[in-house]
């Protein structure tokens, strides 16, 4: 056997679903904790710079931004062992390795294996859905106050007075009611949202939250994968080319 006819034996058996939700996952986490612990550590600064000038108040908040990013340290690590895990997987249970070294027989522990996979990635998909749904929370408070401050750079589209128009943090459980001042109101305001650090935390959160997205997806396509790769090796007892 040649080296091409190799080389296009493996290409012909490769789990491309696998090969493409590694990547997505790669990408989507990376994505997610890279950009979700910037964004954090942003948060952070801007709290303590225009929201709150006593560390009593925003102490709790700090202390859970820290555990967030500690975290996602421990995310990125399991995710990127994971993925690279449930790809071997897919190799395992494509048509590849029958193709090359002929037809082989699937063992009480190949399917046991295959089991635990579908069943782990099914759990990690229904967590991460939480995650995905907690990822949106700060992206709909900044796009909040940042509407807020469009309403104040021009006033003729509300009837409000620009006085009236506020960002308060307390309202959204960021620091506690009696937190002084707790809002930044009217011009202040604007001149926040203006400042490079709130345009940055904004659209990192928004990448933040593409990340989970991106990352949900490759869940859902590796268990659509291992779920179907699991189904052939219990009733057919060989490999998928899936």
């Amino acid at each position: 056997m040649g080296l091409l006819e190799c080389c296009a034996r493996c290409l012909v058996g490769a789990p491309f679903a696998s090969l493409v939700a590694t990547g997505l996952c790669f990408f989507g986490v990376a994505l997610f904790c890279g950009c979700g612990h910037e964004a954090l550590t942003g948060t952070e600064k801007l709290i303590e710079t225009y929201f709150s000038k006593n560390y009593q108040d925003y102490e709790y908040l700090i202390n859970v931004i820290h555990a967030f990013q500690y975290v996602i340290y421990g995310t990125a690590s399991f995710f990127f062992l994971y993925g690279a895990l449930l790809l071997a997987e897919g190799f395992y249970t494509t048509g590849a390795v029958r193709q090359i070294f002929g037809d082989y027989k699937t063992t009480i522990c190949g399917k046991g294996l295959s089991a635990t996979f579908v069943g782990i990635t099914y759990a990690l998909t229904v967590v991460w859905l939480l995650v995905f749904a907690c990822s949106a929370v700060p992206v709909y408070i900044y796009f909040n106050t940042w509407t807020t401050c469009q309403s104040i750079a021009f006033p003729s589209k509300t009837s409000a007075s620009i006085g009236s128009l506020c960002a308060d943090a307390r309202m959204y459980g960021v620091l506690p009611w009696n937190a002084f001042p707790g809002k930044v109101c009217g011009s202040n305001l604007l001149s926040i949202c203006k400042t490079a650090e709130f345009q940055m935390t904004f659209h990192l959160f928004i990448a933040a939250f593409v990340g989970a997205a991106a990352t949900l997806i490759s869940l859902l396509t590796f268990m659509i994968a291992a779920t179907y790769n699991f189904a052939v090796l219990k009733l057919m007892g060989r490999g998928t080319k899936f």
